[in-house]
């Protein structure tokens, strides 16, 4: 079960600290995490991010700067990149660290739930409004809101979260009376909000009322210094919650651990780590026990170049359509070639094979393509589409992909 949202008392928001330990050089390495991860792997994504890397370190001295003001954050990154635990980071740095830290995910909530979740509603608002209830934004008054996946937000509630940023009140569903409201906001996504603005996707004013202070979060395979200290930390975390006694890591297995692209980023290295505790054999992680995928291996290897003479295939995404499997592009050529080009080869030539096109099955039998390419997951799909997941998920629903 996915918790849709999440309201902290003081106390729990908290539980996300600072901790030091040793790093491989000797010096002290930051460490966010939960003092009991087990008891949270419900209500976050990442349990703990690191800041030994070069990049990390900037990253949290930017942090310590900003967070004691009341300035909106956006915080943008890859899933699984602990997006939320550095928001709390920032609310436990922040003057409201003793407040409320509430934590909403907006892809979560349909477009006719959205407004009523975050600005409340009033008795009679709707059918089966027996009772006024308050919304997120009034709850979390006095503390911080936490809006993840803010990408995903409808255009017309983007229109009255503006308001309400601007005006510092909110006006229930179904009320005539605004509400003042004293909410830090920080919100969070894995969309690229400058691309999703020239799409018309995203508010422009919206855009820049969040962008006040960004924090780019870098996936893990570009901070390669973190691998290791959240290897320790989650190996340390894993072996005393299996009541293991001292387990430790091979040389080929830390070699993998440097090598793999870590697609799924901190989320994934916690889940790989778990896993090659449970197999592993007389106290030592190998890499075999990584179960990596061969990624590892194939980093190592090197591929030799394609003939410049050989044709570049292009995905048969039709489904029946043209025959347009290749390309008469070159390896050199391929590389100058935008994908908006190669797609207009391709619609060209499905176009000029006179036969019969259904614009919506195309969109489907798209979207299964880009699903189906991205092992069936939607975030990623949704990036690789730029679609945001609810639009997404009506997609799949009509190909009958998905309940």
């Amino acid at each position: 079960m996915e918790l849709l949202a999440h309201n902290f008392s003081s106390d729990f928001a908290r539980s996300a600290h600072l901790a030091r330990g040793a790093g491989d050089d000797g010096d002290s390495e930051a460490l966010v995490a939960f003092r009991d991860p087990q008891q949270m792997s419900l209500l976050v994504r990442a349990t703990a991010f690191v800041f030994a890397d070069p990049r990390s370190r900037q990253l949290h001295e930017l942090i310590e700067r900003i967070a004691p003001s009341e300035a909106t954050v956006l915080i943008t990154g890859e899933t699984g990149t602990g997006k939320e635990l550095i928001a709390r980071h920032v609310h436990g740095l922040s003057g409201r660290a003793e407040q409320t830290f509430v934590a909403i995910n907006c892809g979560a909530f349909s477009e006719t739930l959205v407004e009523s979740e975050l600005f409340g509603y009033e008795k009679g608002a709707f059918t089966g409004a027996q009772q006024g209830k308050p919304g997120w934004f009034e709850t979390a008054s006095g503390g911080t809101l936490f809006l993840d996946e803010i990408g995903d937000l409808p255009l017309a509630m983007q229109v009255k979260l503006l308001r309400v940023l601007q005006e510092r009140e909110v006006v229930r569903l179904g009320a005539r009376r605004a509400i003042p409201i004293d909410v830090r906001l920080i919100a969070a996504t894995n969309v690229d909000l400058a691309e999703a603005v020239r799409a018309g996707r995203f508010r422009e004013d919206l855009y820049y009322r969040l962008q006040v202070i960004g924090l780019p979060l870098r996936p893990l395979r570009e901070r390669p210094g973190d691998i290791m200290p959240l290897t320790r930390h989650f190996m340390a975390i894993y072996a005393q919650r299996l009541h293991l006694g001292e387990v430790e890591l091979g040389a080929d297995a830390q070699q993998a651990l440097l090598a793999y692209p870590w697609p799924g980023n901190i989320r994934e290295l916690e889940n790989v780590i778990h896993r090659a505790l449970l197999v592993c054999r007389s106290g030592v992680v190998r890499a075999e026990d990584l179960s990596l995928s061969g990624w590892h291996r194939a980093l190592a290897t090197t591929p030799a170049p394609a003939p410049a003479s050989a044709p570049v295939p292009v995905p048969d995404a039709w489904a029946g359509g043209a025959d347009i499997a290749y390309a008469a592009h070159g390896a050199a050529g391929q590389d100058d070639l935008l994908a908006a080009e190669r797609f207009a080869r391709a619609w060209q030539a499905l176009l000029d094979s006179g036969e019969a096109v259904e614009f919506e099955a195309m969109q489907q039998e798209l979207v299964r393509a880009a699903w189906e390419r991205n092992e069936r997951n939607q975030v990623r799909t949704a990036k690789h589409l730029n679609l945001s997941r609810n639009i997404l998920r009506t997609f799949l629903k009509k190909a009958g992909a998905i309940d």
